[in-house]
């Protein structure tokens, strides 16, 4: 519980420290989590700040995690390598990937 307990807390610490996203759906798995994170390069705080990319930003969250997670007294807990991502064209596919991640768990 208390894995899911800091993801959750990382996940949200994301969008604290980088102005430019937008955090959506999200659920944290056994090694691995399913979320929406939407990047809003005009949300920038300032014009030239450097945009992470989206690997950037799952490489900052898994770190993050990882160590608090470790620190917690789970210290072999680890994230499932790499990372899946798809870009989201239009509200159906969407509403279609949100009712998939709201969902997932239960299967």
């Amino acid at each position: 519980m208390i894995t899911v307990k800091l993801s959750k807390k990382q996940w949200f610490w994301l969008a604290d420290q980088y102005s430019y996203i937008d955090l959506h759906a999200f659920v944290v798995m056994p090694n691995h989590i399913h979320g929406i994170i939407e990047i809003k390069r005009k949300n920038a705080i300032f014009k030239d700040q450097k945009i992470k990319s989206l690997s950037q930003l799952m490489g900052a969250f898994k770190t993050t995690s990882s160590k608090k997670i470790h620190l917690s007294g789970k210290p072999n807990f680890v994230w499932h390598r790499s990372f899946h991502d798809h870009i989201i064209r239009n509200d159906e596919a969407y509403k279609n990937i949100v009712n998939y991640i709201e969902n997932n768990p239960m299967k």
